[in-house]
């Protein structure tokens, strides 16, 4: 049998892809290493934050507003409840880049932002601890997602319109057949397909460092706290990034959904591989710089360590997406560098990658995530 389309990594993006072009009718078979949901790759951890007033490029907030509605889609045909609105509340000094980025985000798109001083946070929240010289931009309509379920959800989607599904299936490789490819699997399977699109997370370094585009692979680990008060149950208290002098990175987190306050530094961690990523926690390293930055922000949220998990950042060059064909093979779709911003994203990468498989081109302006950027200057 020859597929429409063939779709490898079936994570946070590649469940997205592969729903999305079920959907749209394709014959369709999505292939994974290791099993659904897992959690040895980027989209583990129960939480991921979705906002719209993005400091990291104003560029994406038509992405976003278009992922809003389609996490909503997802909700309604899978009966999963993913998104909870709890606020996000993006803290520190005016000039600082987060917080001046998320203003300047919310200015370009008109959107409903809410700014606070030092004071007013702190009444809103009393479990919260400013510094004089820091005010806060609160997002209301922001949240968090269930990434675990997010996951499932397009899996049960895509399997409903027929989708295939292999788990713990591995690319060996691919090869361009004819108008096609050949996916070939370490078992010795052959998969034929007209378009494959490449959703690999960590895994995609040798594809996209294979077209010029050097990839960092990033160590972060992510915990959970149990707080000493209800101060920071879910949903009253927001989802939080906190950008303050004295941080080895920004911190980021949750408010407590029943594992606890969950806290991580924003791409602070050490460089690394697949093949050489250390899983084990070690509390001086990973845990006690948490601790002592949870309680200078939120003091009691981290009175006992419940547990911890590790996770990997693909980090491109300029930490922006990589969504295009392959400058060689233009059924060959690339989604991968989602530098540690991108699971929010999930349902319209998903919707991109099917228009660029199925039809060639997108409704979508994505020229700013195009390999393109990465040759200016070198033809």
């Amino acid at each position: 049998m020859k597929y429409d389309v063939a779709v490898v990594g079936l994570g946070g993006m590649g469940s997205a892809i592969l729903a999305q072009c079920a959907a749209r009718g394709a014959r369709t078979i999505g292939l994974e290493q290791y099993g659904a949901a897992h959690d040895l790759g980027s989209s583990h951890g129960r939480t991921r934050m979705i906002r719209k007033s993005y400091f990291e490029d104003s560029a994406y907030v038509p992405l976003l507003r278009r992922a809003y509605d389609l996490w909503r889609e997802l909700e309604q045909a899978s009966g999963a409840a993913i998104f909870t609105a709890t606020g996000v509340l993006t803290v520190g000094e005016a000039a600082s880049a987060i917080v001046a980025g998320t203003l300047r985000a919310g200015a370009e798109h008109d959107l409903p932002l809410l700014t606070l001083s030092a004071r007013e946070v702190e009444a809103r929240y009393p479990g919260v601890k400013m510094l004089p010289d820091e005010m806060a931009v609160l997002e209301e309509d922001a949240g968090v997602l269930d990434p675990e379920g997010a996951v499932n959800a397009h899996l049960k989607i895509a399997r409903a319109h027929g989708a295939e599904m292999q788990f713990g299936a591995l690319m060996k490789s691919w090869e361009a057949v004819g108008e096609g490819f050949d996916v070939l699997l370490a078992d010795g399977r052959k998969i034929a397909t007209r378009a494959l699109v490449l959703s690999l997370g960590p895994w995609f370094k040798e594809t996209l460092e294979s077209l010029g585009v050097p990839i960092r692979i990033q160590r972060n680990v992510q915990a959970w706290f149990t707080p000493s008060s209800d101060a920071f149950l879910a949903p009253s208290f927001p989802g939080f990034l906190v950008d303050r002098r004295g941080l080895s990175a920004p911190l980021y987190g949750f408010p407590d959904f029943g594992h606890g306050v969950k806290a991580a530094f924003h791409g602070s961690g050490v460089e690394t591989d697949v093949e050489h990523l250390d899983r084990t926690i070690d509390a001086a390293r990973d845990i006690d710089p948490l601790i002592r930055s949870l309680e200078d922000w939120m003091p009691g949220a981290a009175q006992g360590f419940r547990q911890a998990t590790v996770c990997m950042y693909t980090l491109s060059p300029d930490e922006h997406f990589v969504i295009d064909h392959h400058p060689r093979h233009p059924n060959l779709i690339l989604c991968g560098g989602f530098s540690g911003h991108g699971f929010k994203f999930a349902p319209v990468v998903g919707e991109i990658a099917a228009e660029l498989a199925l039809s060639g081109s997108t409704r979508h302006e994505i020229g700013f995530l195009s390999l393109r950027r990465f040759r200016q200057g070198k033809d």
